[in-house]
């Protein structure tokens, strides 16, 4: 990959190949047109414009080693993410970005880790679960464990079969459908089904805001470290680059200064009300 300049304004992308991973959730990936990729890291988001209608903050899903190429994956949930979801190979995005920073992997060498993902949030998990099951012997024990609302929008489902090699996979739904054998709750049942060591371990958690507060909750309540604990916040992201505000967290531009931030920093500004 090749280092380059960081744009302010979209840069035209093509999309060279998509899958739909649910019924309102599309993987793709896209290749800069003319130029060379800036370099991303796992955790770390760009701004996807869907030209005519509007840009919005997604992170990156996949950084395929040895390619010119990013892989987002994006749920359907509003005029600019529908957009982006009914885009077919060919066509072209709008790209700005890296922006923000990334996973920490550094601070898990030699323990234990625990990737913990909750609906779409597995989607800015996926890059660090590929890099750490590429380098299995730099860590301990790798666990996945994984939340969806229903078995039906369970995302990677093929190859998160394949990450059972190198590591201890789990997955649990809210809703179970027919013919669902698995586990049926919250994600974080699953801590008990894992072989680990809390005072020595490192988590990376994402999901929506509640059950990212659980989740540390009961990791702490373990033994984990609140500084050993990483979290993916989200917020209203508008520039990416720091200078609207709209992403504030108390002193933090999530855009800038996240999305990704210890525990032991984040859990204190979640505690103050908004007005």
């Amino acid at each position: 990959m090749t280092t380059a300049p960081v744009s302010s304004v979209p840069v035209p992308y093509r999309v060279t190949w998509r899958r739909r991973e649910a019924t309102d959730t599309v993987t793709m990936k896209v290749r800069p047109v003319g130029r060379p990729l800036p370099e991303f890291r796992p955790g770390q988001f760009a701004m996807l414009y869907a030209f005519g209608v509007g840009e919005i903050p997604v992170s990156v899903s996949g950084l395929p080693v040895g390619e010119n190429a990013l892989v987002h994956t994006v749920r359907a949930v509003g005029a600019v993410s529908r957009a982006l979801c009914g885009l077919g190979v060919g066509e072209t995005v709008g790209v700005r970005g890296p922006y923000g920073t990334g996973w920490d992997p550094e601070t898990a060498l030699g323990r234990d880790v625990l990737m913990i993902a909750g609906g779409i949030g597995l989607a800015p998990l996926r890059p660090l679960v590929l890099r750490m099951l590429a380098e299995p012997g730099r860590y301990g024990r790798i666990s996945v464990l994984i939340g969806a609302r229903t078995p039906s929008d369970l995302l990677y489902r093929l190859q998160a079969r394949a990450w059972r090699t190198a590591a201890r996979v789990a997955v649990t739904v809210d809703r179970p459908e027919a013919g669902w054998q698995g586990d049926v709750g919250v994600v974080t049942r699953l801590l008990p089904r894992v072989r680990w060591t809390p005072a020595d371990s490192t988590a990376f958690v994402c999901g929506p805001e509640p059950m990212i507060h659980a989740t540390a909750r009961d990791l702490m309540r373990a033994g984990v470290p609140p500084h050993r604990i990483q979290v993916s916040l989200e917020r209203n992201m508008r520039c990416g680059e720091g200078n609207c505000g709209h992403c504030q967290l108390g002193p933090l531009l999530l855009c800038r200064d996240g999305p990704v931030t210890g525990w032991d920093r984040a859990e204190p500004l979640l505690a103050v009300k908004e007005l």
